[in-house]
């Protein structure tokens, strides 16, 4: 009894190993690809007058780099000057470091909660509670948008120390 019990759990493995590689042998026929590069053809456009008026602000000409308003040099010259005007060098070090490990930490956070299967949903439907609160809130009313004006403002002072 046991051994036709065995025999018939291997010829019942031996037929699903049978199928499974039949299933992967039949693929379909792709032709091979060809070896000059086949490209797309490009239409041209032609707008009449007035599309070209009505686009005319969207176009963008490009200009060379000497008309840039941007130097490199200007900007290390301003940042190093900037630098030697810090007092507390280490301080800011130490804040700058900080807030790259707190960035790390983070994103090893979130990528932690990101893997629980239901938690990212939960937590987008916590975000969308609490934009639609704040956009009640602070945003919908001409009342309630100068309140957070001033308290912005207030926030500004407090942090710049003019307060």
């Amino acid at each position: 009894m046991a051994s036709t019990v065995i025999a018939a759990a291997a010829s019942s493995s031996m037929a699903a190993t049978a199928i499974r590689t039949t299933r992967c042998s039949v693929l379909p026929y792709l032709p091979p690809r060809s070896s000059s590069s086949q490209s797309f053809p490009i239409k041209q456009v032609s707008l009449s007058a007035s599309e070209s008026r009505r686009f005319a602000p969207l176009q963008t000409r490009a200009s060379s780099s000497e008309e840039s308003s941007l130097d490199a040099n200007e900007i290390f010259t301003d940042l190093k000057e900037k630098w030697d005007a810090v007092e507390n060098k280490s301080t800011v070090i130490i804040y700058g470091g900080g807030a790259i490990v707190a960035v790390w930490l983070s994103s090893i956070i979130i990528g932690a909660i990101n893997s629980v299967p239901l938690l990212p949903k939960i937590m987008e439907l916590v975000g969308l509670g609490y934009t639609g609160w704040f956009v009640y809130r602070y945003l919908l009313f001409k009342s309630s948008r100068k309140e957070l004006a001033t308290d912005i403002e207030a926030l500004k002072k407090k942090i710049a120390g003019t307060e």
